[in-house]
């Protein structure tokens, strides 16, 4: 019923940038907070930033000053800035979407995207 569409991903070495997308299709009615999260081998996953529905923002500490997430209601597509990129941020980048949909309004549920390799090197 909902599909998102991750994109951005890559290679890059440090002190690079990547832009991150997610696009979330289907029968949405409305879009609450979303957000992105990475997993790295053999460790927990882990938040790297949200914005809600108002535009407020919420960051990891490791990633303060360096990422900005934004997003764009119409298209309900959300948006990682990522810049002065560091080895330890390698992981797998996951998009994740809280909507509501047509067919079940009254419930708010949470979409994850299919994770997006980003590779830091050193």
């Amino acid at each position: 019923q909902v599909e998102l569409v991750e994109s951005g991903g890559g290679l890059v070495q440090a002190g690079g940038s990547l832009r991150l997308s997610c696009a979330a299709s289907g029968s949405i009615s409305t879009v609450h907070a979303m957000g992105w999260y990475r997993q790295a081998p053999g460790k927990q996953r882990e938040l790297v930033a949200a914005i809600f529905s108002g535009g407020t923002t919420n960051y990891a500490d490791s990633v303060k000053g360096r990422f900005t997430i934004s997003r764009d209601n119409g298209k309900n597509t959300v948006f990682l800035q990522m810049n002065s990129l560091k080895p330890e941020d390698t992981a797998l980048y996951y998009c994740n979407v809280n909507a509501r949909l047509y067919t079940s309004p009254n419930r708010l549920q949470a979409y994850w995207g299919q994770g997006t390799q980003v590779t830091v090197s050193s």
